[in-house]
């Protein structure tokens, strides 16, 4: 098999993750989503936000990416990803797709 400099796409496949919020937790989620009408000049919705949020959060938790790390697991966020089903499993689990 030839050795290619591209690696073997990672599953793109969406996974649906649903939760319930609080009044105030959806009520500051809105609250977002209107400032970054605002800031930006187009509208998104919440829903569309949340998985980028999430992204941004998990990226930043400086906590959790030493840990990711120190177990040489690929967090999932802005880099490779595991590309087997044997190395998902064992892994980083779902994430969001890129911006």
């Amino acid at each position: 098999m030839p050795d290619l400099k591209l690696r073997r796409l990672p599953d793109r496949t969406p996974v649906k993750i649903s939760f319930q919020a609080t009044p105030e937790l959806a009520s500051a989620l809105r609250a977002y989503a209107d400032l970054y009408r605002e800031t930006y000049g187009q509208a998104e919705a919440t829903a569309d936000l949340i998985p980028y949020m999430l992204e941004c959060f998990l990226a930043s938790d400086r906590a959790f990416v030493a840990a990711q790390k120190e177990r040489h697991v690929a967090p999932g966020i802005g880099k490779a990803r595991p590309t087997s089903r044997t190395e998902r499993s064992a892994g980083a689990g779902p994430s969001a797709p890129d911006p």
